[in-house]
């Protein structure tokens, strides 16, 4: 988890991006964040059942319902929120799953990795694509 060989494979392979919990404000994170991604070539699938659309994208109420399988997962939740996502991860068969800055949930993140799932937790993906 949170290995720079992995996040750079992750970014540099994936070309779409499911964003939990991303927000039509544009003072949050997941929104700044999230048009910084979109900005750099990445397709942007909003999961947010409260919003129609953000950033120019339709919104979903849930993984379950995209039209694809992203290739990266994104979450913008609170911790407790982690264990349900990784249980969609794992019906779906998505594989990366990438948890933002200042949100931790080890024991999600370890049952994810028992099921083949990909882990960044606790990083930003707008700064770690910027390092990159």
């Amino acid at each position: 988890m949170n290995e720079p060989s992995l996040i750079r494979e992750m970014l540099s392979t994936a070309k779409t991006i499911a964003v939990i919990g991303l927000s039509a404000d544009e003072s949050k994170p997941s929104h700044y964040v999230s048009a910084y991604v979109q900005r750099h070539g990445y397709k942007l699938y909003p999961i947010n059942p409260t919003v129609e659309s953000v950033l120019g994208e339709t919104s979903y109420p849930s993984l379950t319902a995209l039209p694809v399988k992203p290739d990266i997962v994104d979450v913008f939740r609170l911790p407790n929120a982690i264990p349900a996502i990784v249980e969609e991860m794992i019906a779906l068969g998505l594989t990366s799953l990438w948890v933002q800055q200042g949100i931790i949930n080890m024991e999600a993140a370890a049952h994810a990795e028992a099921h083949g799932i990909r882990v960044i937790m606790d990083r930003c993906i707008m700064v770690e694509h910027r390092r990159l």
